[in-house]
């Protein structure tokens, strides 16, 4: 009989990461990468994650610079 080890994500102590799923800020990382955001360098930053996110995503769509509709 196969023995299968569960492969735990790789990380560094005190990255923090935001868990998509879970809707928290991690140190480890405890979640698959598909479900997180990070590393981040504190447990504050991590919590904001969404925010961070929201806001570069505005940039983004208001850069001058791009004109995806053409």
């Amino acid at each position: 009989m196969a023995v299968f080890r569960v492969k735990k994500p790789a990380g560094k102590p005190g990255e923090w990461f935001y868990c998509i799923e879970h809707k928290r800020a991690e140190e480890g990382p405890d979640c698959p990468s598909k479900n997180r955001f990070g590393p981040y360098p504190t447990k504050a930053a991590a919590e904001h994650a969404m925010e961070t996110a929201a806001e570069r995503n505005l940039e983004w769509d208001t850069d001058p610079r791009w004109d995806d509709k053409s």
